[in-house]
């Protein structure tokens, strides 16, 4: 590739995700955190976040996501929060 030759244009990946609807319901609120975090002279990121929320369910389908019974699903199928860090013993009870 020589000096003259025109740019190339980059590869556009489209990337497909799977949620959980805790995990919607995370991303959902951190991209508006994110939104009201920005100012006006980072347009192009506020735009690429405004696309991104585009693509997500609205927010009353969001807000009606209960997060704590949700992670409380998530756990129940892995087989729960797993053993305690430091061992696998509980903690010694008082006498």
């Amino acid at each position: 590739m020589s000096d003259t030759d025109p740019p190339t244009s980059p590869t556009q990946f489209h990337y497909h995700l799977e949620l959980t609807p805790a995990q919607l319901k995370i991303t959902y609120t951190a991209l508006h955190s994110l939104l009201n975090d920005f100012g006006h002279e980072e347009s192009d990121v506020m735009r690429v976040i405004h696309e991104v929320l585009a693509k997500l369910p609205d927010e009353h389908a969001v807000r009606a996501i209960q997060l704590d019974r949700e992670l409380e699903g998530e756990l129940d199928e892995k087989g729960g929060p797993g053993p305690p860090e430091g061992g696998g013993s509980p903690p010694p009870t008082a006498a």
